[in-house]
């Protein structure tokens, strides 16, 4: 029988997502299962300076476009990976992302489970 953090990382992750740096204004802590694609809540759209993932056992890909929608941007649609690790996350606004990320989905960390 699996611990609850060895389940946690093969399923659900909770991100935190807020309107303004460093985990302040309105913000949205929920639990997303992995390999999935979420749209951000009302408010939050094009307006997130904080994107968290809490916890190493994974690592989520924001997205410009809604879930399932097609990327015509001649720069890519993703800002890459956003982990526990990455330096802007209580501060998109330091790579200009808050004003675009719409959607994400999250993927486990087969690194960081290979670290332990």
């Amino acid at each position: 029988m699996g611990s609850t953090n060895e389940s946690k990382s093969h399923g659900s992750q909770q991100v935190l997502i807020c309107n303004e740096a460093n985990a302040k204004g309105h913000c949205e802590y929920a639990v997303y299962e992995l390999e999935k694609c979420y749209n951000l809540p009302a408010g939050l759209i094009n307006n997130a300076a904080t994107f968290a993932p809490d916890g190493e056992a994974f690592y989520c890909y924001p997205y410009i476009m809604e879930c399932g929608g097609i990327c015509r941007s001649p720069t890519g649609c993703t800002m890459g990976a956003v982990s526990f690790d990455y330096p802007h996350k209580f501060n998109l606004t330091a790579v200009g992302w808050n004003k675009y990320i719409t959607s994400f989905d999250c993927h486990r960390n087969t690194t960081a489970e290979a670290n332990q």
